[in-house]
């Protein structure tokens, strides 16, 4: 089989590519591992100088107990501004606190 000049070039672009999302997901695995860390270490600073607690946890807790875990999250999203995927870690980590 022979590969022709604008195949190998294809070919070279793919496997480049590869290479490329390979390196972006890292970065963003090592973006995610430092946002936990910098949100430990805000937990940390805010239980140290005794910080209130967000408002708004009040009535998500009031949503959560009435069983409206969606609307609890809708609100999150639209009062902190959070993606889908972390106003429902926020939630979830309201709701399980106690437990």
């Amino acid at each position: 089989m022979e590969l022709n000049f604008i195949e190998i070039v294809l070919l070279l672009i793919g496997v480049s590519l590869l290479f490329l999302a390979g390196g972006i997901d890292s970065r963003i695995n090592r973006i995610d591992n430092s946002t936990k860390g910098f949100k430990y270490t805000l937990d940390q600073i805010s239980k140290q100088v005794d910080l209130p607690e967000n408002p708004i946890n009040k009535e998500l807790r009031q949503l959560l107990n009435e069983g409206d875990d969606v609307k609890a999250i809708k609100r999150a999203r639209e009062t902190l501004g959070l993606s889908l995927l972390e106003a429902k870690k926020y939630v979830d980590a309201l709701k399980f606190e106690g437990k």
